[in-house]
């Protein structure tokens, strides 16, 4: 058993501590990594056998968030953390992210990683930790790992970069960037940005990477007192000699299929290709075999073809994109509707407007208890042309929806310049590489079409990376799913025309250098003004309303004193207007009251009723109210809910009245004129007054409050938040 034992290094400010030997004792490898008060637990287990039947690298990753970290009781009926959160399958596809590539693609025995963040100080994100304490595990193993990697967050504030800054910080940073890298290179990058230019995201890049070899050299003196000895890594399996029989005549004919421009003909030509291979060589070689050699044979001829000629897959250049349509409103009932195509990728993207309380409710780790725009994306077998079981969103899922909710977070209005909870969805119909980018670029269309006022389009590309032994670097712009699948190198760019506002790389190198970055981040910009450019051909404004199917918001200002009119005993006022307009009323804290609905009339009254709920009465005023009750000498009428004032007898009519059931009865509606408010508040009324007024000509109307209607444009923020948040929002991949 390892003894205990920490290690200790400033980083941004404060103590980073790597300590190991105390928790999780029977696990291969444990260490808690804690930075200011949070801290992680991370275990590591090997399998005992290899798992034969299987041709990937068996690598779990599963983080745990447990809500007693921040001292939070989970909510719903049970009281105990159920199905990972969003913010948690994030974070452990964050922490997959960077280790899958420095471990031996023919590793086969399971290796599982298990994050328990058992202390969060709302400050400082656990997830970076996450990665710096699997590295750690991973490095102390027995496993090959062409480790150390760490991971930090950098922020760009008041001009300035900054290494690590708290959930506070975020909020007014116009970055949000984890870098992770090796000593030598960049793994993995993941930001979101408020329209950041190149240079600075290529800076704090920069930054983040000298920042990360501090926490490698932590993690290095760790491996030198507890690492193990390294187990060498199984061989690749692939038939040497298999690959020397394939004749060329099937690599002419491989490079023929690849040249194929439609997708479904190059796969026919490619399929062919195998079952010919199979019953040619089936007699000296399992199938299997030959299968993996001529996929070995395919990857082969892709990248000598973009490294030695420049010609890709369907014979485009490197840096052109494929064709690309778009078009909007095409569901009759939708609030807004586009769909996206970009060469093979089909993606319909829907826009549903709701109230501010169909927000959703946050039960994690962070700072943040509530979101009112939300992002879903959709994978069904079909738009790969496969037979699967239909369920849940898995991680892939999750991932590429919160990528493309982050591009386009910095474009969608404040809740004070546009009242609405706002949902996408993003339904993948056809895959053929870059579906999450093609997403964002059919939720922007989708967000104009239902009249959300924002000012720009927001476009993403997925950029390819092609290198060789001899040093050569080709970066490929729009790469199709094969260029993916056979490509070094997957980095998605997302932004508008002034800048970037979400990134996301990985790769299957063991790092990639700063000047990839830069060239790749340069030639992103280019693809993505050219497909701005086609998009606002199609729709470059937001439509000038909302549609008619969505309901419209309305909103009015009441004194903080008169929330309790409106809400009533326990919410009975409320929740009875609600059912007399059949609206939906939102009210905050500072007395704002947002009320929805698609029929104006029923808002329009709901509005009456608050604004009569919420009224003062003044003396002058002419009211028209209900009678209440019957005495010798008057009748008391209900002027405003809930406030009444007396009619003496003498002041019933124009002439003399002997009983005042003579003039009016219960339940009667008369207009009134306040006369006077005495010192013990208690009011004073007169129809003799209105009789007056009207024979003198005087207009004896109340003026309604004023409101305001949403449908018609205020101007745009440049971000969105939740009601009762901060205003970041930030999300991982």
């Amino acid at each position: 058993m390892t003894e205990f034992q920490s290690f200790e290094s400033e980083v941004g400010g404060r103590n980073l501590t790597i300590s190991t030997g105390k928790l999780a004792t029977q696990a291969n490898g444990a260490v808690t990594v804690q930075y200011g008060d949070t801290l992680v637990l991370v275990t590591l287990c090997v399998g005992t056998e290899p798992r034969e039947e299987v041709d990937f690298l068996p690598l779990t990753v599963d983080y745990e968030e447990r809500l007693y970290a921040a001292g939070k009781i989970p909510g719903g009926f049970i009281r105990r953390e159920g199905r990972p959160s969003e913010e948690a399958t994030l974070a452990g596809r964050l922490t997959d992210r960077p280790l899958r590539p420095l471990l031996p693609k023919t590793w086969r025995k399971d290796i599982q990683l298990i994050i328990t963040v058992l202390s969060a100080d709302q400050e400082n994100d656990p997830d970076i930790l996450a990665v710096i304490g699997s590295s750690t595990v991973l490095s102390m193993s027995e496993i090959p790992f062409d480790g150390p990697v760490s991971a930090v967050h950098i922020g760009y504030i008041d001009n300035k970069i900054i290494l690590n800054p708290t959930l506070a910080e975020l909020e007014n940073s116009l970055l949000d960037l984890v870098v992770a890298s090796t000593k030598d290179a960049i793994v993995m990058v993941e930001a979101g940005a408020q329209e950041a230019p190149e240079d600075i995201l290529n800076q704090a890049i920069q930054f983040g990477h000298e920042a990360n070899q501090n926490i490698i050299k932590i993690q290095e003196q760790i491996r030198q007192v507890h690492g193990k000895p390294k187990v060498e890594a199984p061989p690749d399996k692939i038939n040497q000699e298999l690959l020397s029989v394939i004749p060329s005549s099937v690599i002419e004919k491989i490079n023929q299929a690849l040249n194929q421009k439609e997708k479904p003909q190059r796969e026919q030509e490619l399929a062919d290709i195998k079952k010919e291979l199979i019953e040619t060589l089936s007699t000296s070689f399992s199938e299997d075999a030959i299968v993996s050699a001529l996929d070995n044979k395919i990857k082969i001829e892709i990248r000598r073809n973009v490294i030695e000629n420049n010609r890709r897959v369907a014979g485009r250049t490197l840096t052109e994109v494929r064709p690309i349509s778009c078009e909007v409103g095409l569901l009759p009932r939708t609030h807004g509707s586009a769909l996206f195509n970009r060469g093979r990728t089909q993606v319909l993207a829907i826009t549903t407007l709701g109230p501010i309380k169909k927000e959703q409710m946050l039960d994690g780790l962070g700072i943040e208890e509530t979101k009112r725009f939300i992002h879903h994306y959709n994978f069904p077998p079909f738009s790969s042309g496969e037979v699967k079981r239909v369920g849940s969103a898995g991680r892939r899922e999750i991932g590429h929806g919160a990528l493309a909710e982050r591009a386009l977070l910095p474009i969608i209005p404040k809740d004070d310049d546009f009242p609405y909870t706002i949902r996408l969805v993003s339904e993948v119909l056809t895959s053929s590489g870059s579906t999450s980018m093609a997403s964002v670029c059919a939720s922007s269309l989708s967000l104009m079409d239902a009249g959300i006022p924002i000012k720009k389009a927001v476009a993403g590309v997925a950029m390819g990376l092609i290198t060789d032994e001899k040093g050569n670097e080709v970066i490929l712009t729009d790469i199709e799913g094969i260029e993916d699948f056979n490509g070094d190198m997957d980095f998605k760019v997302a932004g508008t025309i002034d800048g970037i506002t979400a990134l996301q790389m990985d790769t299957k190198l063991k790092g990639i250098s700063l000047s990839i970055i830069e060239k790749t981040l340069s030639q992103a910009r280019d693809a993505r003004l050219f497909i701005t450019n086609i998009m606002n051909q199609t729709i470059d404004t937001s439509r000038p309303e909302v549609s008619r199917f969505a309901p419209r918001m309305y909103t009015l200002k009441i004194a903080t004193e008169k929330i309790g009119a409106v809400i009533g005993t326990g919410g009975k006022t409320i929740r009875s207007i609600i059912d007399e307009t059949k609206t939906t009323i939102d009210i905050d804290n500072e007395g704002t009251i947002i009320i929805g609905s698609p029929d104006e009339e029923a808002a329009r009254k709901a509005i009456k009723i608050i604004e009569d709920l919420t009224k003062d009465i003044e003396v002058g005023t002419i009211y028209t109210g209900k009678v209440t009750r019957l005495m010798n000498f008057g009748a008391m009428v209900e002027i405003l809910p809930g406030k009444e004032g007396l009619v003496h007898i003498s002041e019933l009519a124009d002439y003399r009245v002997d009983k005042v059931e003579d003039v009016v009865k219960m339940g009667d509606e008369i207009t009134v004129k306040v006369t006077e408010i005495d010192n013990m508040g208690r009011v004073n009324l007169s129809r003799r007054a209105v009789f007056k007024n009207v024979s003198e000509g005087i207009d004896a109307e109340s003026k309604p409050g004023k409101t305001e209607n949403y449908p018609f444009r205020k101007q745009q923020s440049s971000h969105s938040t939740g009601r009762h948040n901060p205003p970041r929002n930030r999300q991982r991949h």
